[in-house]
């Protein structure tokens, strides 16, 4: 049976996958196209750190695609829910190896204004804006304070290069777009556990080397 596009609208994310599967292109392409501002939505997270716009949306579509293609009803959570995730680790991944992540601090400056969604398990919007504030620079209309501010953030890069680890990085990259971190340890396969005790450690280690200041 052939339906009409609205129709789409009417019928539940994985009841179109399972439509997919059985070679409805249709379906295929409202499922792609109703995700596709989710895509643009976490491309522009990814952008503050170092991704090319275009190419970063390209991407995402993949890792869209990647979800459609591996989700089980059985195994995971709401579509969204893992199509979030898919989209996420899609774009990481190529952020990552782009090696363009040196001037993090300074990329961010600005980006850092927006409001930061709450995280999971007892984090809360306080709790992350504390991280960020340690980020944060205000250029204004000061030329004098603008230096001032390049010169702190380039020693917070010089700090987060020496202090902290490989992982604390990753952590403190994709909690900088706005991830919790139930969110991030499912992009970088590791445990709830070990990533909420890796934004506590970034947090401790940021908040004392402003303090030695």
């Amino acid at each position: 049976m052939i339906l009409k596009p609205e129709e789409y609208k009417e019928i539940p994310d994985e009841e179109l996958i399972g439509m997919i599967r059985d070679g409805d292109r249709q379906a295929m392409d409202f499922l792609m196209d109703k995700y596709k501002d989710m895509v643009k939505s976490r491309a522009r997270s990814m952008f503050i750190l170092g991704g090319d716009s275009q190419d970063l949306i390209q991407e995402g579509m993949i890792g869209l695609f990647k979800a459609i293609r591996d989700y089980d009803s059985g195994r995971d959570a709401s579509f969204r829910t893992f199509a979030a995730l898919c989209i996420s680790r899609q774009l990481f991944t190529v952020v990552q190896s782009s090696g363009r992540k040196k001037n993090i601090p300074l990329n961010t400056a600005l980006s850092l204004n927006a409001p930061v969604p709450g995280g999971e398990g007892g984090e809360t919007d306080t709790e992350s804006n504390q991280l960020l504030n340690l980020l944060q620079a205000d250029p204004g209309s000061d030329p004098e304070k603008h230096l001032l501010d390049q010169e702190r953030l380039l020693q917070l890069q010089e700090r987060i290069d020496r202090e902290l680890s490989s992982f604390e990085k990753q952590v403190l990259d994709l909690h900088l777009t706005g991830m919790g971190y139930v969110e991030i340890a499912h992009v970088l396969n590791r445990t709830e556990k070990s990533t909420d005790n890796a934004l506590q450690r970034i947090r401790a280690k940021l908040r004392k080397g402003r303090e030695d200041n």
